[in-house]
């Protein structure tokens, strides 16, 4: 394939409560490192997501645009409306606020970005008076800006008015998957509009897998921790687009594979996966992010990830040429075969009759 996609990690601390919280920070960068196909010091990172409507818009850009100077230019801005209502309430937001506040957010956020005009605003939440950068990005053009979306066209809206990237982090469950071309219709409409340009290759969808050597050691692999995140969603987040029925372990891996929610098996599924959203989107994305899930321990993961990037990636990365190369090889041993055989015979009998010459 001509297209090469990149994949990466969509690392969220979805960690067992009780255990170590340093030992698993620590882990999860260890999971960054392990899942990088290049030298760690080309990884980018991004914020997945900056919860706009809890914070002033002008502190977020001043801080990107420093981490962007800090990296060289390694870095990527995820905002998004603030999904969790118990996050919310801490800093007195509703969910019916989330929404506009990113909009008015994310207008300031890229007007700072772009230009160096200072910007004035004002709403319920932010005053704004000739605010302006005390760095410009180091990036040049721009580092990635996305937006995410899950089953409505807030998300893809807001990054055809901008032009920005989308990261449809719900794009497996049913509603996001049966919303993936309708999304990306919206993006066009919008930059149409806005005379923005949206580009195909910045947008990221994010999914579950876990794989192993065999569907039986996956399904080994997730008794670990598979209770403890269903029981996330089912019980603690009040986040229903993430519903996720299942009352045991062989219930909830029926759901991730039956449903493709996920994929939980061998590498084979993952790649199934990955081709089942190529085609919903109807036209191709450019990375496909893996959401950290602590399904499986620490050591079954890392493993995962290596399965993943040894026999997912290159067929997603136009890297399959061995397989021709291996197959034509095979279709012409045969042929191949006899003219070597032949070119030995050939060979042996003019030695023989050099030897006999030479006797006489």
């Amino acid at each position: 394939m001509s297209h090469r996609m990149r994949f990466g990690i969509f690392l969220a601390p979805f960690h067992k409560p009780g255990i170590n919280p340093t030992l698993a920070l620590e882990q999860d960068l260890e999971l960054i490192i392990a899942v990088a196909s290049q030298r760690t010091r080309t990884i980018r990172l991004g914020t997945g997501v900056v919860s706009v409507s809890y914070h002033n818009p002008l502190w977020v850009t001043e801080r990107i645009v420093q981490l962007d100077h800090l990296t060289r230019g390694r870095v990527m801005l995820g905002v998004g409306p603030g999904s969790l209502p118990s996050d919310g309430i801490m800093v007195g937001i509703s969910q019916s606020q989330t929404r506009l506040l990113l909009e008015d957010g994310l207008d300031v956020i890229m007007k700072l970005l772009t230009t160096e005009e200072p910007v004035t605003f004002k709403n319920d939440r932010w005053d704004l008076r000739d605010a302006r950068l005390h760095l410009r990005p180091y990036s040049n053009p721009l580092f990635d800006v996305a937006v995410p979306a899950v089953a409505s066209p807030t998300g893809p809206k807001l990054a055809g008015k901008h032009g920005v990237g989308l990261l449809s982090i719900g794009a497996t469950t049913a509603a996001g998957f049966d919303a993936l071309a309708l999304h990306w219709d919206v993006m066009e409409a919008q930059a149409a509009h806005y005379k923005t340009k949206v580009d195909r290759s910045k947008w990221r969808l994010v999914g579950l897998v876990h794989c192993a050597e065999t569907m039986d050691q996956a399904y080994r692999d997730v008794e670990y921790g598979i209770e403890q995140w269903f029981d996330y969603f089912q019980a603690v987040a009040a986040f229903p687009q993430m519903a996720v029925p299942g009352n045991n372990v062989k219930e909830m891996i029926s759901f991730v594979n039956d449903s493709g929610f996920g994929a939980i098996g061998t590498p084979d599924m993952v790649n199934a996966q990955i081709d089942r959203l190529w085609k919903q989107s109807n036209g191709g994305f450019g990375a496909y992010l893996m959401l950290a899930h602590n399904w499986a321990n620490f050591d079954a993961t890392r493993k995962s990830y290596d399965l993943i990037a040894r026999h997912v990636f290159p067929r997603w990365q136009g890297q399959l040429s061995t397989v021709g190369a291996a197959q034509r090889a095979r279709a012409s041993r045969p042929e191949l075969a006899a003219i070597h055989s032949k070119a030995v015979e050939d060979a042996t009998a003019r030695y023989q009759a050099e030897a006999a010459a030479r006797a006489h």
